[in-house]
């Protein structure tokens, strides 16, 4: 029996799709390998002790995004952080700095200068927090096996190459897996935790210190937080955009109809991410530095800033709130869209190309900011109120 044309284009769509998918679990699986390959010169049970100390600060945080490497220290203990970091800096300078500006205009060849330059940071970047990581770690009595020049060179050359590492594997998932290598990456060190917190579920049923109703309000709770989510992240608010017709020859072109897509979460995992960070590293470097009964002032203002304390929901919040609005600012241009609106020879019925153009988009996205913000400070501070409750 013959093979018809569109069998053979959906066998070969499916084994396209197929190899794309194995390409993605290998990655996972490197990563997951990596993230168990540990920095020489540390003494695992002090630094385990270190964590312990240091639970709901800012190295869990950063723990979290690594996988657990950063409480292993393995070579992957920076993570993609350092990249990502990079790119929202490079993004930026792109409004400060008129060379990077004009990239921006030049297509292709600009986002792949661009890339490069988010690259070079990227390095500088890595050598700076694992330098930073090396001379904080020496700092703790007995950590460090032998503390030194040689620590740190071993340190820095083995997270910096970590995240290099990482940098090119989720650059590589994006081309040859399922794209968007970075999130995947993100997600597959944050998804490695969860076979241990339902382990930790499951032990709290079973010694009863939390009961069977209770586990399963919190698994529902869960389900509905994600598709809360997911339902939220899907949505979009739709311009309709007209093309105004032109006659070139015997030949009439546009007269269509499309839409400018707006999300509501434009700023996405950025202002959590920001503001947790900001907040809670001052609470860290007290931990780390603040000794002696001189300091405890000191520690006391560290201790109402820690997770779960209500001046942090209070500034965490607002700080949320804050990056939401800010990060849209400054991944959406809405002067630049009206300019490539007019120049397409498109137009927003009974809205004026140009001027007008940019103050209607900036006032609906305004709006979805606010939703976005409003519904991404809910999500974050859920798990504070069940801590507090």
């Amino acid at each position: 029996m013959a093979t018809s044309p569109t069998q053979l284009a959906q066998s070969g769509k499916f084994g396209d799709l197929q190899r794309r998918l194995t390409f993605l679990l290998l990655a996972l699986v490197v990563y997951r390998i990596g993230a168990h390959v540990p920095v020489p010169g540390i003494d695992p049970s002090q630094l385990q002790q270190l964590f312990k100390g240091q639970q709901g600060g800012i190295l869990s945080l950063f723990n979290m995004f690594s996988g657990g490497a950063l409480s292993r220290f393995t070579v992957f203990a920076l993570g993609i952080m350092p990249y990502i970091s990079s790119s929202i800096i490079m993004q930026m300078m792109g409004y400060v700095i008129p060379h990077l500006e004009q990239l921006k205009k030049e297509g292709e060849a600009g986002r792949r200068k661009t890339t490069q330059y988010t690259r070079y940071a990227t390095v500088g970047l890595a050598i700076f927090q694992s330098f930073g990581i090396a001379v904080a770690l020496e700092g703790t009595a007995g950590l460090v096996i032998n503390p030194g020049f040689g620590f740190r060179m071993t340190t820095v050359i083995s997270l910096t190459a970590g995240t290099m590492f990482l940098m090119w594997l989720g650059e590589q998932i994006t081309e040859r897996g399922l794209g968007n290598g970075i999130s995947i990456l993100i997600f597959g060190g944050i998804a490695a935790g969860l076979p241990n917190a339902m382990g930790g579920l499951f032990e709290l049923i079973r010694t009863g210190a939390m009961s069977i109703p209770a586990a399963i309000f919190i698994v529902a709770l869960v389900v509905l937080v994600t598709y809360f989510v997911v339902f939220v992240e899907r949505g979009q608010r739709k311009i309709l955009v007209n093309y105004a017709k032109r006659q070139v020859g015997n030949r009439v072109y546009g007269g269509q109809s499309s839409h400018l897509p707006l999300k509501i979460n434009m700023a996405g995992v950025i202002p959590p991410i920001f503001a947790s960070s900001i907040i809670l590293l001052p609470t860290t470097a007290v931990g780390w530095f603040a000794t002696g009964d001189s300091m405890r002032w000191l520690k006391d203002i560290a201790s109402m800033l820690s997770p779960g304390q209500p001046i942090y929901v209070i500034l965490y919040s607002v700080a949320i709130v804050f990056f939401c609005f800010f990060y849209t600012a400054l991944v959406f241009n809405s002067r630049e869209t009206a300019d490539n609106l007019k120049k397409s020879g498109a137009f927003i019925p009974g809205i004026r190309p140009g001027d007008q153009t940019a103050r209607y988009i900036d006032k609906i996205l305004a709006r979805l900011t606010l939703a976005g913000a409003v519904y991404i400070t809910a999500v974050c501070l859920l798990p504070e109120f069940l801590v507090l409750n």
